[in-house]
């Protein structure tokens, strides 16, 4: 167990799959192995030489669509519309896993329902916790960051991940990680999974109906590209007590574990707007 409060830093990590004919079959290539690799500035496993470490981690050096970026208001295309995100999703039973780089809230059997993308659907399969954020806005880091990651049901699909981003400052608890905290609290330290009973992923907060829209990486080795990344642009809350409880579970390696902002190069970040005409 943990002896001292420590900066209040967690990991990013990001579930990717394989979908093989009329069933969803999601395999976790992301490193399970937390020795892998780390978040050191100036260690050999450290973010600058990830893509030295494995041949098929080259993404990790050599890709041009890397995330995470910030995102400069200045900078992007705002795209007026007059919908929320297109989401579907249902309660579901979940287990909570404390995977030692992160805690990670897995719904089982595909059944938390989908978000929509382009036309496309795709699955929620697991939402896990980075301190500080990685994405950043106008170069403001924020306290922490929700990832809600979602799977192509599409075989045939070209982008087979998207992912929700939240952005979270300090101040009133979130109401959704105070269900889950005392859990979360008790796995300190011990790499295992529990079950935590239905979980409604309805009860996360997705703001308002601004967002940027960009395509990206995973954030963790192997840093594979073509995920699509959806950030909500209202920036929610969440205590002190909350982000020390998600840093004291993980381990010490993991506590400032957010990839450095990476380059955007000639990507386009799209800012999804409230139609000014639609009342």
């Amino acid at each position: 167990m943990k002896n001292q409060s420590k900066p209040i830093f967690i990991s990013c990590f990001l579930i990717f799959v394989l979908l093989c004919s009329h069933s969803i079959s999601v395999t976790a290539q992301e490193v399970e192995d937390e020795r892998e690799f780390d978040y050191s500035e100036d260690g050999e496993k450290g973010p600058a030489h990830w893509g030295d470490l494995k041949k098929e981690w080259s993404a990790c050096k050599i890709g041009t669509m890397q995330s995470p970026v910030d995102m400069k208001i200045g900078r992007v295309k705002v795209i007026f519309k007059s919908e929320n995100l297109k989401t579907n999703y249902k309660p579901c039973n979940a287990t909570l896993r404390n995977r030692g780089h992160d805690i990670s809230l897995k719904w089982l059997d595909y059944k938390a329902g989908t978000l929509r993308v382009s036309g496309a659907d795709y699955v929620l399969d697991h939402a896990h916790w980075h301190s500080p954020s990685e994405h950043t806005i106008n170069g403001c880091r924020y306290d922490l960051e929700l990832h809600m990651v979602h799977t192509s049901i599409d075989p045939n699909a070209t982008n087979k991940i998207t992912v929700i981003g939240l952005l979270y400052k300090i101040g009133a608890p979130d109401p959704f990680l105070s269900k889950l905290i005392n859990t979360i609290t008790s796995m300190a330290d011990k790499l295992e999974e529990r079950d935590v009973g239905i979980i409604n992923p309805n009860d996360i907060n997705l703001g308002g109906r601004k967002y940027f829209r960009y395509k990206g990486s995973l954030t963790t080795p192997p840093c594979t590209e073509g995920v699509i990344w959806t950030i909500i642009r209202e920036i929610d809350t969440v205590s002190v007590g909350q982000i020390r409880a998600l840093r004291n579970a993980v381990h010490d390696y993991a506590e400032m574990n957010a990839r450095p902002l990476q380059p955007i190069n000639d990507r386009q970040i799209e800012l999804y707007f409230p139609n000014p005409t639609t009342n």
